[in-house]
């Protein structure tokens, strides 16, 4: 629109309600009658006007029809959409000819379609719950913003009564500008949930999803990259809400690991830690007493946690973070990391945090959030979406002549499989019970060649051992910690190379999914061997 001059605040003198959710809607439209303002209004939502003795104009006498077909038929009108949508300084004297007066503020929320749809409404229901006249005026008096205000959100009534009121019963440009943006949004949102239901039901299913900048990243994975993080906007609680106690801004790199970190504590019963680097767990522990769980987690691979990122899935205290001492005299004492996650921190365990003026202090909500139960992964304009990756287990099965006590092992071994969920494939871990604490012992990552990964998982599993082992016979420890260890695979184990390898190391039982064409060869060799192993049933990649 050209128009030489758009007022900045403009008086509300009519005012046209309609909605759905009459949540808060009294107080608003008592503060409107309070400004001399007329409100024209329908249907039900007059009905509520009228039992609180608030006046209004029926919007019959404003289109000069009746509401008709069962509601169908209320606001859509020469009347109506003209008073919404002419300009005001270039089509005033051909208003005035047509008897057009102006509505300066609309308040309207939309037929529940969703709340319908939800609730598994048939589809005949659906069809009635399809608002037509809704955005019709919403869209309107949004492309009229210069002249014309429109609210969909009843969160928003409170902010506009007090603007109402320290204005005299004016809005400002800034805040209809702000009401147009949410109202074209609202509407497009509404039309989306429509669409893919219709798309659903003619067998096309569609996705649509909508999300909003949050912030712009200092880069991407790398500094000649770009990135900026968006939040899904009708999610409850998003990665994107985690809270920012202390430290400096996060990448993109320090969100993916953040992500990666709280998946591998989510889902434990009990407290858990993960040390997370390269989106992969080097370590994770699980038990009670928390410095100790950190201590477990570290060890897992103490030169990798070098620059980590530390989850908790409990509040943390200050006796678990000086674990990390940030105030040794010492420089080369002090653990490196460049963040901490948790649900939440005591005050002395945040002022000791604090002493690393850089360190990322996180606040992540786990009871609040709404993890997703689709994983998305979006690549060259195309979109892949599965299910998400929870259910650990089909079956806990012997298929050794060498048995393992399923029960007593049934924490260690679900500990394990929990673990390998949050590792890239080809994944092996090896995990341990000790002093009541479950602990990643050691594990081979993202490799395409599974023999790599369980020499990988041995090797580090051995130099864990011999770091915290003092004693005279070194070899005779790790066999025997080895011995009373889980290994465990994210798929089955293509031949027997693998069971040869671990029994080598000491390994006693081994976990995998079973399935493979050399399954027969592969229970075979663990018998040859004198080792133990269970079916699970179900694989794990993570690519």
């Amino acid at each position: 629109m050209n128009n030489t001059h758009t007022p900045s605040d403009i008086s509300i003198r009519r005012t046209l309600i309609s909605v759905s959710n009459k949540t808060e809607l009294l107080p608003l439209a008592q503060a409107l009658t309070q400004y001399d303002c007329e409100i024209i209004s329908t249907g039900g939502t007059a009905r509520l006007l009228k039992e609180n003795g608030i006046s209004f104009t029926p919007i019959q006498e404003i289109t000069g029809s009746p509401e008709a077909f069962g509601g169908r038929m209320k606001t859509l009108s020469f009347q109506i959409g003209s008073a919404l949508l002419y300009d005001r300084e270039r089509d005033a004297s051909e208003a005035a000819t047509l008897g057009i007066t102006p509505i300066d503020l609309v308040v309207c929320n939309l037929y529940p379609f969703q709340e319908k749809l939800e609730s598994g409404a048939d589809f005949s229901t659906l069809i009635e719950h399809i608002d037509i006249g809704g955005p019709t005026m919403i869209r309107a008096a949004a492309k009229n913003y210069q002249y014309v205000a429109v609210v969909t959100d009843p969160n928003d009534y409170a902010s506009l009564i007090e603007e109402l009121h320290q204005s005299g019963g004016a809005l400002s440009l800034a805040t209809r500008k702000s009401l147009m943006q949410q109202a074209f949004n609202h509407t497009a949102d509404y039309d989306a949930v429509i669409a893919t239901k219709m798309d659903q039901e003619l067998g096309k299913p569609s996705l649509r999803l909508t999300f909003d900048q949050i912030q712009t990243l200092r880069y991407g994975e790398n500094a000649h990259q770009t990135a900026q993080l968006y939040r899904e906007r009708t999610a409850t609680y998003a990665l994107a809400d985690l809270e920012v106690l202390h430290g400096k801004a996060l990448s993109f790199n320090n969100i993916l690991d953040i992500n990666g970190a709280i998946e591998a504590v989510r889902g434990f019963e009990a407290g858990a830690c993960a040390v997370v680097k390269h989106n992969n767990p080097c370590g994770l522990a699980s038990g009670s007493d928390q410095r100790e769980l950190l201590a477990a987690a570290w060890a897992g691979d103490p030169i990798s946690a070098f620059g980590s990122i530390v989850a908790f899935n409990r509040p943390v205290n200050k006796d678990t973070v000086t674990f990390f001492r940030l105030d040794a005299a010492n420089r080369a004492a002090r653990k490196f990391i460049e963040v901490v996650v948790a649900p939440s921190y005591s005050e002395e365990a945040l002022a000791y945090l604090r002493i690393h003026k850089n360190l990322r202090v996180i606040v992540y909500d786990f009871e609040a959030s709404n993890q997703a139960f689709k994983d998305l992964r979006y690549m060259d304009s195309s979109l892949l979406v599965q299910d998400k990756d929870e259910k650990l287990y089909d079956k806990l099965k012997s298929v050794t002549k060498k048995t393992a006590a399923i029960a007593s092992l049934r924490p260690l071994i679900t500990f394990g499989i929990r673990a390998i969920c949050s590792i890239k494939s080809n994944a092996i871990v090896i995990v341990r019970e000790k002093d009541g604490i479950l602990q990643l012992l050691g594990m081979g990552a993202g490799q395409p060649n599974r023999l790599i990964a369980t020499k990988l998982a041995i090797e580090k599993s051995k130099a864990n051992l011999q770091q915290a082992y003092s004693g005279p016979d070194l070899e005779g420890y790790i066999q025997t910690e080895l011995a009373k260890a889980v290994l465990i695979s994210d798929a089955f184990f293509p031949f027997a190379d693998n069971v040869e390898l671990a029994a080598a190391a000491g390994i006693r039982l081994i976990v995998q999914p079973g399935g493979s064409i050399r399954d027969k060869e592969v229970i075979a060799k663990c018998d040859d061997l004198d080792v133990a192993m269970i079916f699970t049933g179900l694989r794990h990649f993570r690519h």
